[in-house]
């Protein structure tokens, strides 16, 4: 609840907002356009209505549909939480949030079965989701459990403050450590794939780092680490691409081994806590990508590589 005081009056609903909560006008009009601001008790419904001293400004939380699921079958790993935010070791084949098309639980049915207080600036579905990870990709991701947690980790995507060190294991060896940089737009003859382009006008410009790990017992396989410096949809998959090299069990981008989820795992994940300062944390691997690297690359080689990346690169 805010109390308007005579010396912040005269002004617009959603430019007062988003200097009080540091979020964006959009966002505001969001909020207005699902019914969750009150002025003096009542619902309004433009976010440019002026303000006034002694007005008294509500902002509810969304209440869940009756389609909501109340129950969840799911575990999901929480490697920390407080009052601020949760990080979460996200399973593979579990999409970050819901859509029209997807019929299956999604990571915010689950917080939401769970009782986890979430920020609920960017609308019903996507509650508390700051970033996401494509839905075969597992895990870290951390999640903002109100508004000006929400607000405070965004900015920090944007100023590349908080940021993510991901694994995958590749059909190809890279010939050397390699950062790739370049134009990404939609494929236009497969409107599922993203793929680099020489047609800026269209494209979002994306950079990455990838860094040789390991090799597989034969030689033909790889772990490599990926140090994302933009935040495209399917950058990694397809900045990989873009030098024939293809993620294990990804076929949309060109992968014609056998059938595997995307091997793609976001290992290492670094940010700034809205109260406590910088932070990092490890997501363990999933049986399924600990399974390949039994079958395919020394175990040990593997263990010893992923202890040194945790203790290198959080801190």
């Amino acid at each position: 609840m805010i109390l308007i005081q005579k010396n912040e009056e005269k002004i617009r609903l959603d430019i007062f907002l988003s200097q009080k909560l540091q979020i964006s006008r959009s966002q505001i009009l969001n909020l207005v356009k699902k019914n969750l601001i009150k002025i003096n008790g009542s619902f309004i419904k433009k976010s440019g209505v002026i303000i006034k001293a002694g007005d008294i400004i509500e902002i509810q939380k969304i209440e869940s549909d009756d389609n909501f699921i109340k129950k969840s079958n799911i575990f999901i790993e929480k490697i920390y939480e407080d009052s601020e935010i949760l990080v979460i070791n996200k399973p593979p084949f579990l999409a970050t949030h819901g859509a029209n098309s997807l019929k299956e639980e999604s990571l915010v049915d689950w917080l939401k079965a769970n009782s986890i207080q979430l920020s609920n600036i960017s609308g019903e579905k996507k509650e508390g989701i700051v970033h996401r990870l494509d839905k075969q990709t597992s895990g870290a991701l951390v999640v903002a459990k109100n508004n000006i947690s929400h607000n405070f980790l965004s900015k920090q995507l944007m100023e590349k403050i908080m940021g993510r060190f991901y694994i995958a294991i590749i059909d190809l060896p890279l010939k050397n450590d390699i950062e790739i940089e370049c134009y990404l737009a939609r494929n236009p003859t497969n409107r599922l794939k993203i793929s680099k382009t020489n047609k800026i006008d269209s494209a979002r410009y994306s950079k990455s780092n990838f860094y040789k790990l390991a090799l597989s017992k034969d030689m033909k396989k790889e772990l490599i680490l990926a140090k994302l410096s933009t935040g495209r949809t399917h950058q990694i998959r397809a900045h990989l691409e873009s030098i024939n090299r293809h993620i294990i069990g990804d076929k949309l981008y060109g992968y014609s081994g056998e059938s595997y989820r995307i091997m793609l795992h976001s290992y290492l994940l670094y940010l700034e806590h809205p109260k406590n300062g910088k932070m990092s944390f490890k997501a363990n691997i999933f049986e399924d990508m600990r399974n390949y690297f039994i079958n395919y690359f020394d175990m040990e080689q593997i263990n010893e590589i992923l202890d040194n990346l945790s203790n290198n690169l959080i801190h």
